[in-house]
């Protein structure tokens, strides 16, 4: 067993990515990769533009900020490693890079699935309690929602991170993924692992349908609410205010159930890899453009920076 966790600790393992050198993969690697760099973008704009406008100061913008910090953090977890290593040939990752994958990916898919959950409950006491809507979203409380959901997500991949680091590997030591996915590192452990994969199934089930409960409950209560209104125009408003969140969470959760909810019978590293690259690459780059583009407040704080810039383009040197 010492012999196991020395080799460990000083061996790299291999990724054997989802690219080959193939005209039509090239194709598909720069794709991922336009499909990376405008999620890069559209989250630093997303967080910079909620951080400058005061017109955005309220809590709802607050966690969606958070969301993209989560999300920009994310794609930068696994991807510049995948393209590092389909454009240099080398396709090694130090033991150290893999724990460090397996922590980061945990804690912030963790946190995102939970923040999105608490997420519903501000739209169902915004647009269900009004009134209330200044007290019970206090800046206090927004804080508490988004320390919990980063403390969830940082202790769940800490614990993960180090329970399977701790296992022995051997073999090749080749990793079925483009990143140190935690389901396909397992394969390769010189020990039976089936107790461990087994609690790791009953936490996603509890990480998934904690926040989802809570989602489902705050717009079953929403839509009671909806029901009974009145004006029209208060039903648009109230179903625009949510369409950007369910259609954030129908994509995270549908990709992420997909991946950890099937029955091992069913799973194939092909299909892994291809839902990997939507809810890690695809997803945080159509969150930003969710929110934004069917959203006024955030479409006129783009607008009024691009003015602000124009005109400070304009203006003779001093």
């Amino acid at each position: 067993m010492e012999i196991w966790l020395n080799q460990s600790y000083t061996d790299d393992f291999v990724l054997l990515g989802i690219f080959s050198h193939s005209s039509t993969d090239l194709v598909l690697f720069s794709a991922v990769m336009m499909v990376f760099i405008v999620a890069l973008c559209g989250n630093v704009l997303l967080i910079c533009l909620i951080f400058m406008d005061p017109q955005l100061h309220t809590p709802m913008y607050f966690f969606l900020s958070q969301l993209s910090l989560m999300d920009l953090m994310l794609v930068c977890t696994n991807v510049p490693k995948m393209a590092a290593n389909f454009l240099s040939g080398r396709k090694s990752i130090s033991f150290l890079g893999c724990g460090m994958q397996i922590g980061l990916f945990v804690c912030l898919v963790g946190s995102e699935g939970l923040l999105l959950g608490l997420m519903a409950y501000d739209r169902y006491v915004a647009i269900s309690h009004p009134l209330h809507y200044p007290i019970r979203m206090s800046q206090r409380v927004c804080l508490q929602i988004a320390g919990s959901s980063w403390v969830f997500g940082i202790i769940d991949g800490l614990i993960q991170m180090v329970v399977v680091m701790t296992f022995p590997y051997c073999g090749l030591r080749e990793v079925d993924h483009f990143f140190c996915e935690m389901l396909s590192l397992l394969k390769l452990a010189c020990i039976d692992t089936s107790i461990f994969e087994n609690v790791i199934f009953a936490c996603c089930v509890f990480m998934l349908f904690l926040p989802f409960s809570i989602i489902v409950a705050s717009y079953a209560r929403i839509l009671r609410t909806v029901l009974h209104m009145h004006s029209a125009q208060a039903v648009r408003k109230a179903l625009a205010t949510c369409s950007s969140h369910l259609t954030a969470v129908f994509l995270f959760y549908g990709a992420a159930m997909f991946i950890y909810l099937r029955p091992k019978r069913y799973r194939a590293p092909s299909h892994d890899k291809v839902v990997s690259v939507f809810y890690t690459v695809l997803t945080p780059m159509l969150n930003p453009l969710i929110y934004s583009l069917r959203n006024r407040e955030v479409m006129g704080a783009l607008r009024k920076g691009l003015d602000f810039s124009k005109l400070q383009d304009c203006q003779p040197p001093l």
